[in-house]
C-alpha cells in the first residue's frame, strides 16, 4: 500500500482500526455471506470504535478523521469484511448529506446518535431513475405545515434498520430535469414509510439493500436545506462516497492479493513453487502494478478533498477517476487470485470466491463506470 502523504495520525488510526477489523469483522465475514445475516450486528462495536462517525467533526461527538484517514479505515474494514465497510459507507452517504446541508438544529439533532449507534441511510435511486436522477418520480407537496412524500426508491442500503433516511423528492413540479429536487430527513418509524425485505444480491450479501414504498406525512422541519437544493447536497455527498467506494475496492483487492502472493509462493507444482514460474511473476507484477496505480488515484481524491473543503469548489473528476480505476481494479485483482488458485479458487473454502462477488458491485453503485467515464470525458471536452 501507498504511504506517502499520511500523517502520523492517519497511520495509527489505520494501524488501530486494521487491527480491529482483522480480529472483529474478518472471522465473521464468511458467515454473514453463507447466511446473509446483516452486518449490523457490528453496529456497537463500530460506535466503539469511532467508526460510526469517522466522517463527521468532533462537535457533533464524530471522529473527525481526515479524508486519507477515512480513506485508510475504509481500508481496513473493506480488506476484513466488504459488507460492512459497504454498510458503513452508505451511513456516511446519511451523515454527509446531513452535515453538508442541514440546519445546526438538524447536525444536533441526528448526529450524535449516528456516531453512536443510530445507522443512517440515503433513499435516492428509484426503480426508474438509477443513474439519472432527473428521472426522479418521488413527489413531496405541501400539506398544512409539513410535506406529503409519495413515490418509491429502489436498492436503499441499511433502509429496515436505519433510525432515520435521508429521502430525496421533487417538491417544484414545474422545474425541469433536476430542479426542484429537495431532501428530506425521514425517521424510520414514519407512517406510511414501508420498507421491503431485503434483495437477494450476489455479492456483499450481509450489506442489505432494500426498496421502499412512500405515502407519508413529515413536518416542514425535516426538510434538509431550502426547497430545491436536495440534487447539489446529493452530487456532494456522492463524491465523498466514491471515495469510500474507492477505499473498498483497494481493501478488497489486498484481501486477494495477500492471498494469491501466499499461494503461489507456498504450492509446489513440478517440485517448485509457483512463484518461480515466470507466467505467475507476470500476473502478480500485473496484480501489484493496478493496485499501486489504485491507490494513488484514490489518495490524489483524498488530497483533492482536503482542498475543497477548506477553499470550496468540487473534486467530482478526481473522485471518478478514483472510483472507475479502484472498481475495475479489484475485479481485476479478485479475478486473477482466483485463477492462480486454480479449482481451489473456486470453492467456497476459500475467500476468494467470495472477494470476486463483493467487487462485482463496486463498478455498479455510486454511479456505475459508464457514468464515470461520462463525468471524466465531460471535464475533458468541455
Amino acid at each position: 500500500m501507498m504511504l506517502q502523504g499520511m500523517t502520523s495520525d492517519d497511520l495509527a488510526l489505520y494501524d488501530a482500526l486494521n487491527t480491529f477489523a482483522q480480529k472483529e469483522l474478518a472471522p465473521s465475514a464468511a458467515a454473514l455471506d453463507e447466511t446473509a445475516q446483516s452486518a449490523s450486528c457490528h453496529i456497537p462495536k463500530l460506535g466503539q470504535m469511532g467508526l460510526m462517525g469517522l466522517n463527521l467533526p468532533e462537535a457533533y461527538g464524530g471522529t473527525g478523521a481526515s479524508p486519507a484517514g477515512i480513506v485508510l479505515a475504509n481500508v481496513a474494514v473493506g480488506r476484513a469484511c466488504a459488507a460492512t465497510c459497504s454498510m458503513l459507507g452508505a451511513h456516511f452517504l446519511g451523515t454527509d448529506a446531513v452535515l453538508l446541508n442541514g440546519s445546526e438544529a438538524q447536525k444536533k439533532n441526528y448526529l450524535p446518535g449516528a456516531c453512536n449507534t443510530d445507522l443512517a441511510a440515503f433513499g435516492l435511486t428509484e426503480p426508474n431513475g438509477g443513474s439519472n436522477p432527473a428521472d426522479l418520480r418521488t413527489r413531496a407537496t405541501r400539506e398544512g405545515d409539513g410535506y406529503r412524500i409519495v413515490g418509491q426508491k429502489q436498492f436503499i442500503s441499511n433502509a429496515a434498520e436505519a433510525a432515520w433516511i435521508v429521502i430525496y423528492a421533487k417538491t417544484d413540479m414545474q422545474a425541469r430535469g433536476v430542479k426542484g429536487i429537495s431532501a428530506f430527513i425521514v425517521p424510520r418509524n414514519t407512517p406510511g414509510l414501508f420498507v421491503s425485505p431485503p434483495e437477494r444480491t450476489m455479492g456483499i450479501r450481509a450489506g442489505y439493500a432494500h426498496a421502499l414504498t412512500l405515502d407519508c406525512y413529515v413536518p416542514a422541519a425535516q426538510l434538509l436545506g431550502e426547497e430545491g437544493t436536495g440534487f447539489i447536497t446529493a452530487m456532494r455527498a456522492l463524491d465523498n462516497s466514491r471515495l469510500d467506494v474507492a477505499a473498498n475496492c483497494l481493501g478488497i483487492a489486498e484481501a486477494a492479493f495477500d492471498c494469491a502472493v501466499e499461494y503461489v509462493k507456498t504450492r509446489i507444482v513440478g517440485g517448485e513453487p509457483l512463484a518461480h514460474k515466470q507466467g505467475i511473476q507476470f500476473a502478480i507484477a500485473d496484480m501489484k502494478t493496478r493496485l499501486e496505480a489504485a491507490w494513488a488515484l484514490t489518495l490524489q481524491a483524498a488530497a483533492k478533498r482536503v482542498e475543497v473543503e477548506k477553499s470550496g469548489g468540487k473534486y467530482s473528476v478526481e473522485v471518478s477517476m478514483a472510483k472507475l480505476y479502484a472498481s475495475e481494479m479489484a475485479a481485476f485483482v479478485t479475478d486473477t487470485a482466483l485463477q492462480l488458485h486454480g479449482g481451489y479458487g473456486f470453492i467456497r473454502d476459500l475467500p476468494l470466491e467470495r472477494y470476486a462477488r463483493d467487487a462485482r458491485i463496486m463498478r455498479i453503485y455510486e454511479g456505475s463506470s459508464e457514468i464515470q467515464r461520462v463525468i471524466i470525458a465531460r471535464s475533458v471536452l468541455g
